[in-house]
Parts: C-alpha cells; structure tokens; sequence
C-alpha cells in the first residue's frame, strides 16, 4: 500500500473512531432477526435404470473425486431367533467375492486410495475419478459377488461372542437394549436384540440367504455425487450395475411402537454400580418430513439436544450438579420412532435425576418457552443447516430424501423459511401432542442399592427387572446350599481324579503351575500372549507380550509386589498386598475359611434357562462375583469390582472348554472383558511343577 493511502485510511479511522467508540448501543436488546433467506438449491439430476435404480447425480466439478452411495429400498426384516442376521451379514460382505479375497479386495482399494465398504443394507465407494472405473469395477463385486468364506463367517461371529461379553459390563449399551425393547416390543425389527441364543443360531446358509434376499437392485437408490457428469454416469451405471438382477424390494408396515397407559420402570442390574445410567424414552408417531418434524427439532433443540443452554442440562447440571451431561434426542424414522432423555447420575441422586427429567418433560407440555430459546435455538439450527450446504453430498442426500419420503420438491430451499416461522405457540402445540411425560419407559441401569427410590415412579408401583439384553430376569432364587458345598462341589468336579486325603496329598506335592494363554481381538494387528505363574503357597506373577515386546508385567512374592508397563512402575498397595494374601493355593476355594475371604451365597441365578450359584467374595480390595453352573458345579464366570480414586474398574472372566491336565480339570477358554474391550483367550499350555522363578516378573 502507498504511503498515501495507508495516511488516508489512517485519518478516516481517525474521523470514524469517536462515533464508534461513544455510540449509545443498548446490549440488552436483541438484535432482530433478519427475513429468512431464499435457499437456492441446485436440482439433483433422477434418473431410473431398466433394472429399478433410482440414480441421483449431484455435479460437483471443485475436486476430482466421486462417490457412489447404494443404499436398498427394502424396509428392516423380522430377525426372530437369528436376530443380529442383518449386522452380522453387513459385516461379512467385505470378507471377500467370487472374484478376489478379502486380501485382493484390501490390496486393490488402497492402491487407487478409495474408500469402499458395505453395512447390512448399503454399499459405498468414493475415489479419485481418474480411479473411477477400477473403484466401480470393486464395488460392484462386491454388491453381487460376495461369498461369505466360512473363516471370515467364524471370525465375525466370535468377534460378536466377544461383544456379547462387552455389552453385560456397558450400562449404557445395557439401557440402550432395554429402551428398543421397551419401545418396540411387540414383532417390531427395533426391538430385536441380539443374543448368545439368537448369534448361535446363525450360520453360512442364514447369512448368504439373508444376503441374497435384501440386496436387490429394484427399489434401490444410488446417489452419486462429484466430478461426473449425466452422460458418463449413465454409462458407468449401466456398464457396472446393469446386470445386477433380484426380486422386488420387501415392504412391511411395523407400526409406530407400544404407548404405555402410564409411567413404566424398567431396572436392569449392575454390581457395583456407583453410578446410574437414566434413559427415560416414549414412541411417537411421526415419519421424515411431517410438517410436524422441524417443530419436533425445536423443541427438542430447547428441551435438551442443544448444549449447555438446553434446560436439561441447566437443571441437572448446572444447577444441581447431577451429572457432568443430560440430553435428550428425537429419532424419526419410517419405520418407527421415539423420543429418549438421560444421562449418567451418581447412586444418591437416581430418583432426584429422573424426577427433574420427568418435571422438564412435562413443564414444555404446559407452559410457553420463552423468547430467547426459541430465537436461540432457530438460530443454531439455521446455522447448522447452512454450513450442511457446503458439502455437495448434502444436496444429493436432500434429493434421496425427498424421493423415499415423498416430500414437496421445494421442502430444503423453504426449509429456513419453516424454521423461522415456527413460534412458541407451534412449540407448545407439538409438546402437547407428541410428548408423553406421564406414559414414559424409565430406564434404569445401575445398583440395587437404588431401588426402593424407584418404585414410586411407576404407574402400578412395579418395577421391571430386565437382563443387559432385554430379557426378563427372575429374582434370585434361594438355596440351601452353603459357599462351602459349592467350593467342595468345585474342586470335586475339576479332580475328578482326587477326592478328601488323596486330593490335599497330590495338592501339596504341586509346588508351582504354569499357564499361556493366547489372547486376540479384531482390532488388535497380532495375539497378546499372557503367560501366568504361581508358586505356593501364594506367589503369583503375570507377563503380557505382543510380537516379542513385553507390555505389562506384575507379581506378588508373598509380601511385596508390583507392576510394570510403558507407562512405568507402582508398587501395591498395603490394600492390594492384604487381599492378595487371601488367595492361597492352587485352588483358592480351598483355603477362603483360614485366609479370612469374605464369602456370601446370593442365591441361584437363571441364565437363558441355566442355574447358577452365585457368590459374593470381598477381599478388602475388590468385591467379586463368582458364577458356578448348579449341574456341573464348574466355575464359569469371575466378575471383578474395583473403586480407585473415585473411579469404579470392572473386568469379566468367563471359563468354558474344561480339559483335563495332569488329572485336574482346567478351563482352556477364557475371555475377558474390560473398558469395553474383549480379549478371547485361548489356553495354549498349562504346566505343573514348572520351573518358574518369580524374578523373572519383577
């Protein structure tokens, strides 16, 4: 810039500063808001295929790069006693073709760097355009050549076992099953959850006809969008997808959920919660673009999906200090929907959290909101849906969704307009016809140490008890079997070999053991290997190694012990040290009576139709659970509850596949599930009498 003009600019600064700076601007007012303005969006360009493809083509001609989007035109199926068919299918389309194997698949995908991958009901591929033909060329293999080889089938489906094991530790996978279940329980494809029965049920066959029936080129949308143009995209469609053949697309009216004649409790059991997980829920009839549907989000926006200003998190979190976050979220879909409002809240304040949710859920009913959130919350929506503009997908998803839900061909450029002439009228209108504060589902994942608060809370003075997958549980059943006939029931089941005297001669000529257990995960590139030591009468020490390098180590020697990882070095605790020294032996049931551990008989507790007896140990440290089947008297579950610094460690070990080793029965399946991860283990030797040296775990 000139001198000149830098001086020019600088005086008339100069001039304009004092006006500025003592201008009266009152800040209490409100600017108003300006008129809404014209959304002008660019047509898709539709087109139908011979075979019954809907295509919708967005041009975008910024970047060389395109995306095709192939999503099926069937409505969700009834799974009944294979639910999980559909995910586990969608899973497994990746796993290979007629053509190429899941390898050659990998392989090819990143050499041209796209993107390509597939869900129970959609395959899509995104790619330079350069790229296009070979991208098209994997995508379409995919789409109609899958083939399901039988290890990639056994894989996912022990993948899935492993988060079967996650979901009976995660309360809020817990509610979430409980909520679907709640909402949708009567034949509805919402309320299907999968289970340890349904996933066993589900093989090859299952998997290639659930494939075959669902992915159908007739009713199908394909939504492309970038640097392509129509003719090229008709050529390309007809050139990869033309010969793609199947029956028409499944339709099935499922209804719009059960509406309850009053407040429902429903408690799901977690041991050792210190926390509750609250999921207060409702059906609502109410499809995509209902005139009803941008009012619905306004009021949503207001009640509890906006941040920190929405009233649920001003109540619960700001002004009782309740929880760290309470939301609330619609869910329209065609084929049913819901409202659901919750959060996570300490054990002392459950009943106080789910009555401030149930009084803002009813206040919006009753009463206007005010001014300000309703400008607020227009304003954020505007917001949002404008920056969505900038995205070229955005206008061919619009398209798409005009076409599935018969909207009005101007329903998005009038979108803004709709949103700004919502009132509070409108708002209160929508809560008074939608919201159900007094015929809830109330959802409670936690402690029974909360319990006697909630009863008062249901219609009929009735809780619910239902399990992490939303069965129906019974309450314990008692026994008269005492912790000490189920121990010696135990250890006569796993030496079998051994019994009174001769058991406790053979015990004492054992002085040590030596297990490898080979753990793996689908998100893990190699096998963890845990090799496991003790040496009597209570030493014990473990070494986790992954491709050769050590990742964690810990012993005990008796006295003294510690950890090592990475991350470097503690020493146990006075605590840890007193609660090891209550497990002695090579089998610690034996001796519980003389090392003082705390064992309590919780009764019989049935399990997809199973009996087991249930013990609660407490060895000043930890509180654990232990899980014997009442036929078998073997051993199949420890669950472990540990408070630190406020926080609560959960970890689950479950036992199967008991072989025998030197005369004694030994479990060589053991997964374990903690922080919501699940490592499947495999027991690849146990020695007795090894030589073993507990240095070697320092």
């Amino acid at each position: 810039m000139k001198k000149s003009n830098i001086y020019i600019a600088g005086l008339a600064v100069a001039i304009l500063l004092p006006s500025l700076s003592f201008s009266q601007i009152d800040r209490s007012i409100r600017p108003k808001a300006g008129k809404a303005p014209e959304i002008n969006i660019k047509d898709s360009e539709v087109f139908t295929t011979k075979n019954g493809i809907t295509v919708i083509l967005s041009e975008n001609h910024k970047l060389p790069r395109v995306s095709f989007s192939l999503s099926m035109g069937s409505d969700p199926r009834l799974e009944g006693p294979l639910a999980g068919l559909g995910s586990i299918t969608g899973s497994l389309i990746m796993s290979g073709t007629d053509n190429r194997t899941k390898d050659q698949l990998d392989k090819e995908t990143d050499y041209i760097g796209a993107s390509l991958g597939a869900s129970s009901s959609s395959v899509y591929m995104s790619c330079l355009t350069k790229h296009m033909d070979k991208g098209l060329d994997l995508m379409s293999d995919v789409l109609m050549y899958a083939n399901f080889p039988q290890d990639e089938v056994d894989r996912i489906i022990k993948q899935n076992e492993s988060g079967l094991i996650s979901a009976k530790s995660d309360p809020s996978t817990m509610a979430s099953n409980a909520e679907s279940v709640a909402n949708f329980p009567d034949r509805h494809p919402y309320g299907e959850i999968m289970t340890e029965e349904s996933l066993a049920k589900i093989n090859r066959n299952a998997i290639v006809a659930y494939y075959k029936s669902n992915f159908t080129p007739k009713g199908s949308y394909l939504v492309v969008v970038g640097d392509i143009d129509r003719i090229t995209t008709e050529k390309v469609v007809d050139q990869y997808f033309g010969k793609w053949n199947g029956s028409d697309e499944f339709k099935q009216e499922y209804g719009t959920g059960t509406f309850n004649d009053g407040n429902r409790v429903i408690f799901i059991k977690k041991q050792g919660a210190v926390q509750s997980v609250i999921n207060i829920s409702f059906p609502m009839d109410i499809e995509p673009g209902h005139p009803d549907y941008i009012k619905l989000k306004v009021l949503n926006g207001i009640l509890g999906s906006s941040g920190f200003g929405a009233r649920l998190m001003q109540n619960l979190r700001e002004d009782k200090a309740y929880t760290y976050g309470c939301y609330s979220r619609v869910n329209v879909n065609n084929n049913g929907s819901w409202f659901t409002a919750g959060g996570n809240f300490r054990n002392e304040v459950t009943d106080s959290a789910i009555t401030e949710i149930l009084f803002e859920i009813q206040r919006i009913t009753d009463e206007y909101v005010t001014d300000e959130e309703l400008e607020l919350t227009k304003a954020s929506m505007n917001g949002s849906f404008s920056r969505s503009l900038e995205s070229p997908s955005t206008i061919a998803r619009f398209a798409l969704s005009i076409i599935r839900n018969d909207l009005p061909k101007d329903y998005y450029q009038t979108y803004l307009k709709k949103l700004e002439a919502i009132t509070k009228d409108d708002v209160l209108e929508i809560a008074q016809k939608y919201f159900l504060p007094k015929k809830c589902n109330i959802v409670i994942v936690g402690s029974e140490e909360v319990l006697d608060k909630l009863e008062k809370f249901d219609a009929d003075g009735e809780i619910e008890k239902l399990d992490a997958f939303g069965r129906e549980v019974q309450d314990l059943k008692p026994t008269n079997a005492s912790v000490e006939y189920v121990f010696n029931s135990y250890i006569a089941s796993i030496s079998p070999n051994y019994g009174g005297p001769k058991l406790l001669k053979k015990l004492k000529k054992i002085k040590s053991k030596s297990e490898v257990i080979e753990y793996s995960n689908s998100q893990f590139p190699g096998a963890i290997t845990s090799t496991n030591v003790w040496i009597s009468p209570n030493q014990n020490g473990t070494k986790m190694e992954m491709s050769g390098m050590t990742l964690q180590k810990q012993y005990f020697d008796g006295s003294t012990g510690g950890s090592s990882s990475m991350r470097g070095s503690e020493d146990m605790t006075q605590e840890e040290i007193d609660a090891a020294l209550k497990s002695e032996g090579l089998f610690p049931e034996l001796f519980y009576a003389k090392t003082g551990m705390e064992c309590d008989m919780q009764g019989i507790e049935t399990r997809n139709g199973i009996d087991y007896y249930l013990i609660k140990l407490n060895d000043g440290n930890s509180e654990i659970y232990e899980y014997y089947d009442v036929k078998t008297c073997l051993k199949v579950e420890r669950k472990e509850i540990r408070s630190r610094d406020g926080e609560t460690m959960e970890s689950i070990i479950n036992y199967g596949d008991y072989q025998e080793v030197d005369g004694f029965l030994f479990p060589m399946k053991q997964d374990i599930s903690f922080g919501g991860m699940t490592l499947s283990g495999e027991v690849k030797e146990i020695k007795l009498n090894a030589k073993v040296n507990i240095d070697d775990y320092k």
